[in-house]
């Protein structure tokens, strides 16, 4: 039996949601290639991303629509969707508006590195979170 992905299948459909109905989605800098970050969508976000051509993820936490950049300014604007050879991954190429990804104010939210025994903290903050989130 194959596992892989059904080209034939309606797109959405195609595709291997969990058993909460997601999906996890790794977010890609078009043009610079950096991986900015992982999250998670349904087939309503997924669906709503295609539509108004910007990252509309599934807060897991909030059990809501997480339509990236809405509070921050920080949209994601979507150049590219992919998904891999099994269809339990997608991969979102995104023109990062404002340069900055993370609700922490740095281009990623892929910033800690392992140092020995230690995760630090290696890339910039580019702009204060208070800043961004003046609610």
């Amino acid at each position: 039996m194959s596992h892989d992905l059904d080209p034939q299948r309606p797109w959405l459909d195609a595709l291997k949601w969990d058993a909460d109905g997601l999906i996890p989605a790794i977010t890609q800098e078009v043009g610079s290639g950096r991986v900015l970050t992982l999250a998670y969508m349904n087939r309503e976000s997924l669906a709503e991303t295609l539509r108004c051509g910007r990252a509309v993820y599934w807060s897991r936490s909030r059990q809501r629509f997480w339509r990236k950049g809405e509070e921050s300014g920080h949209a994601q604007l979507i150049r590219d969707i992919r998904t891999d050879c099994d269809g339990d991954a997608l991969l979102l190429f995104v023109e990062q508006q404002g340069g900055i990804a993370c609700h922490t104010g740095r281009e990623s939210c892929f910033f800690y590195r392992l140092e020995g025994e230690r995760w630090l903290a290696v890339d910039p903050v580019l702009k204060d979170p208070k800043d961004i989130y003046q609610k």
